[in-house]
Order: structure tokens, then sequence, then C-alpha cells
């Protein structure tokens, strides 16, 4: 029997890789329309919901308690299991080092404190919510993410900006691998607990390491430069987006890696793709293997 999933956010960085994972697992993928569609109307019979809506920092604190609203009531009204991609800003910066599904989320800072908040909406609800946790995205192509709007956006002029600690671990989730990551669990939704934390292990690498990938990837050499923190700093007193940069610098000298104990569990057959090839894709120096056959999200029809 076909399984339908309802894509919300399908144009952003994991919506777009989620609606493509379930398509090519062979589920019915519906698109939502916020401009046209009715979330409740749109949740009715599926059997997942993939929660990719993801504002802008500035806008959290207001929209994120709303949009967490509107998807419980329509997980709760339909019946359906929501997958959450959830990020490791709920931790705080006095957390140990290893993030795992026990470890206590006590983070003080605005956007910490709204993840936590969302995170426990879903817990306390009685909608099924697994929350897929993961670090920084690498995409195949740029969205606007730390890796391509930042790291290595000057990579083929030779320049690699490190935006901390260069020897700190640092955890990054490839983002074809998580998609289909949550395709998995999706699939397994049945024998996961009611609210199911599941640490997504990715790649651990420090800043320097993944300069070597980027080297390695396109064959050249890169002078590795700061990022420009006390710039963003003083423009953040009067531009609300570099605060909420400002606010997450830790992340980038704190040492961390997430726990993969239970998602081996979970997904013993699970095989995640080299660091090298992830990379090679991302910096356009190889041609993803999906993105032939499927080419974007355009060709799944929005029920």
């Amino acid at each position: 029997m076909t399984q339908t999933v309802l894509i919300l956010g399908a144009n952003g960085r994991f919506g777009r890789h989620a609606a493509e994972a379930f398509w090519n697992r062979g589920w019915r993928v519906r698109l939502f329309d916020r401009a046209t569609d009715d979330l409740t109307e749109a949740a009715d019979g599926v059997d997942v919901i993939v929660n990719g809506w993801n504002p802008r920092y500035p806008d959290w604190e207001t929209e994120v308690p709303a949009l967490t609203e509107m998807v419980i009531a329509a997980a709760e009204t339909s019946g359906a299991t929501v997958i959450l991609p959830g990020n490791v800003y709920v931790f705080g910066a006095d957390a140990p080092a290893i993030f795992s599904e026990a470890t206590p989320h006590r983070a003080t800072n605005p956007l910490g404190r709204v993840r936590i908040d969302m995170e426990t909406a879903y817990r306390i609800s009685g909608a099924p919510t697994i929350v897929l946790r993961g670090g920084d995205f690498i995409d195949i192509e740029a969205s606007g993410n730390w890796f391509d709007e930042v790291i290595t956006a000057k990579a083929r002029r030779g320049t690699f900006t490190a935006p901390g600690d260069p020897d700190a671990m640092h955890a990054w989730a490839y983002l074809p691998d998580f998609a289909r990551a949550a395709v998995m669990l999706a699939e397994k939704r049945h024998e996961l607990a009611r609210f199911e934390d599941v640490p997504f292990p990715g790649y651990t690498l420090s800043l320097n390491e993944m300069q070597r990938l980027c080297e390695e990837a396109l064959d050249i050499a890169m002078e590795q430069r700061d990022f420009p923190w006390l710039t963003i700093r003083a423009a953040g007193l009067v531009w609300p987006l570099g605060r909420h940069l400002a606010e997450m610098r830790y992340l980038w000298s704190k040492p961390h890696r997430l726990d993969g104990a239970s998602f081996d569990r979970l997904l013993s057959g699970f095989r995640a793709t080299d660091p090298g090839e992830a990379l090679r894709v991302a910096l356009g120096a190889e041609v993803h293997p999906d993105e032939t056959m499927a080419g974007g999200v355009s060709h799944i029809a929005a029920e």
C-alpha cells in the first residue's frame, strides 16, 4: 500500500531533500502551499508530515510557536507522524562535547530557548513525533547555510573562511543522507516511541579537516581566513540577523559531535556518503547521483 507524506517547506533546504527522498522511496508526496492550502485539509489522510518550515532567525520568536501549534493540531487530527529536523541549539554552551538523546536541553540564549520550547510542545502533545537531530547542513547546491554562504563562498578563488577554532570538532549533516535517514525512520515509525529523539551522527570534522577535504575536492590550495565576527557583532546593534548570528558563535569553537548509538541501532543498514564525495558534490566538482533522475521537487505534483 502506497504511503503518503505531506511536505511543509518543500522549497527550503530540508523540505526539498525530504520531498526527493520520499519520492525516490515510492511514497506519494504532497507539497503544501502556504499561500493557498489549509493545513488541516492538506494533512487529511497522510501518514507523515515533514515539518521543513524554518523562518528567518529574527522571526523565530514570533513565528515558530504559531507554526508549531498548527502542525501539532493537524497531526493530532489526522493521526500522522511528524518528522522534525532538530539541531544542536538546544544544548547550550555549557553542554558536554558529545550530544545524545539523553543530553539535557539547557540553552539559555534566545534561539536555543525557542527550539527547546518547540520540541517541548511536540513532546507533550498527542502527535507522534520523530526529531532527527543534525549538525550544520552541507547542501548539494547553494542554499544560504554556513557551509556555502560563508565557509566555502570563495573556495574556488582559494579562500576558506573559518568562523571559529579551526581545530575544534564540529557536527555536520549532509542533506541527501539526512533526508534518506528521515524516510527510513518514517518507515519504522510504528516501532518507535511516541516521541523519538534520534541524533544523526553525520560527519564530525574540524574546520581544518573540512578545508583539507575541500582542497582535495577542488584540487586547489586554500588560504584560511577568519570570519569577521567583530563586524557582525557591531552590525548586530541595528541588524537583527547579525545579532542572532553572533549569538550562535560559540558553536564554532565549542568541540561537539552527535552520538550515533541510537541511530545505528534503529537504522543499522544505513550507509552514509563518504565525506570526500559529499564535499565534491557540494562544491560542484561531482554530480549527485539523484540529481539527473529527479532534478528538484518541481516534478512532484501537489495533491
